[in-house]
């Protein structure tokens, strides 16, 4: 079963040092020992990350100019057309903005729980993965595509997500009777250590 969550019907939570908000689409399990959590920023000036030990972190930017992370050895350079970036939660590298305000999708697992990996989604290509918890986060209307079955119709700003989806062929189609081109979407996936 396909679940859909939609970005406009979930609260923004202000940041403690008021550089941007956060809205947390899911966490999974539902738990406070969640290994799998999911939010869109939206980042309005220079600052440094949170640090997170014990999370694995994915990020990519979805809207704006993009961002410079500075780590301790190391410069990352990201806009909306660079892969997603995975690093150590505990690093909390400083965030410079490039031109204005940016929306950025993170991923988030707890280390030690298990496997998982962000990556970009092309249209009309198949993705097959052995993990069971899989979604797919897409910046505008999209239909999602399971086993040669339309499983979902995701508007814009929305995550489709299973937590029973081992071995099925995923598969990302343009909205029917839209003229935007195919968004920027994500696949997202993980598997349990304990599975």
């Amino acid at each position: 079963m396909i679940e859909v969550r939609r970005l406009d019907g979930v609260q923004p939570q202000p940041w403690r040092n008021r550089g941007g908000v956060t809205r947390e689409l899911l966490s999974w399990p539902p738990a406070a020992e969640w290994a799998v959590r999911i939010s869109v920023a939206d980042i309005n000036q220079d600052g440094p990350f949170s640090s997170f030990p014990g999370i694995e972190r994915w990020f990519a930017v979805l809207e704006g100019e993009g961002v410079v992370l500075r780590f301790a050895s190391r410069r990352e350079v990201l806009d909306t057309t660079s892969d997603p970036l995975h690093f150590d939660g505990a690093a909390a590298p400083d965030c410079e903005l490039q031109g204005g305000a940016t929306r950025d999708l993170n991923l988030m697992l707890r280390s030690g729980a298990g496997q998982g990996r962000m990556q970009r989604a092309a249209a009309d290509q198949e993705w097959l993965s052995p993990a069971p918890w899989r979604a797919l986060f897409c910046t505008g209307p999209a239909r999602l595509q399971i086993d040669d079955t339309d499983a979902a119709r995701l508007p814009a700003m929305a995550l489709a997500w299973s937590a029973h989806a081992a071995r099925q062929r995923w598969r990302l189609l343009h909205a029917a009777g839209s003229d935007e081109p195919t968004p920027c979407a994500f696949w997202m996936s993980f598997e349990s250590r304990h599975e």
